[in-house]
């Protein structure tokens, strides 16, 4: 479920809880119907929100410096790597 299908579950929740006349069905509690869309749709944004926040990146930085023997020329290499698992 994303951010959008969980504010529509939460925007038609409400409708059903407070502006639909409970008097239309006896066999469904329209209000109970529309509070239990209201959870299900904030329950979705929160996941949604924590699935999708950014995560603690580390990155590696590695510098090495050599001398070539022959030329006397100072070579340096430098690398970047993601340090995860």
């Amino acid at each position: 479920m994303r951010i959008g299908s969980s504010i529509v579950l939460i925007a038609l929740g409400a409708i059903l809880a407070f502006a639909v006349a409970d008097n239309l069905t006896n066999f469904i509690d329209l209000t109970l119907v529309g509070y239990i869309l209201m959870g299900v749709g904030v329950l979705g944004l929160i996941i949604s929100l924590v699935m999708n926040a950014p995560r603690n990146q580390k990155r590696v930085s590695e510098s090495r410096s050599v001398q070539d023997p022959n030329t006397g020329e100072r070579i340096t290499r430098n690398e970047t790597r993601d340090g995860g698992i």
